[in-house]
């Protein structure tokens, strides 16, 4: 079981992660939506396609553009529709 942590807490947590070029996807149903606010960042994967971004905050700390997900991804990228990677200031335990 993998734990996403950031500030004490946890933003996600789940058994069923997908690791793409390093970084660990969850599923969209394991994360804490609470902690997570929609960004306007968008960045392009030749790929994988846009990635859109969530601001993370937690005690009023905000961790800016700290999660990543692919909304509509390329077809080699489907797998992980939606699932949720952190960047390294989100801490990844087992």
């Amino acid at each position: 079981m993998l734990k996403a942590l950031w500030n004490g807490v946890i933003l996600a947590q789940s058994d069923r992660c997908k690791t793409v070029e390093g970084n660990y996807y969850f599923p969209p149903d394991t994360v804490n939506r609470e902690y997570f606010k929609e960004s306007k960042t968008h960045t392009n994967c030749f790929w994988k396609g846009e990635a859109s971004y969530y601001d993370i905050e937690v005690d009023g700390k905000i961790n800016k553009d700290g999660a990543w997900y692919y909304p509509n991804p390329k077809e080699k990228a489907k797998n992980i529709q939606n699932y949720v990677a952190f960047y390294p200031r989100v801490q990844i335990e087992s």
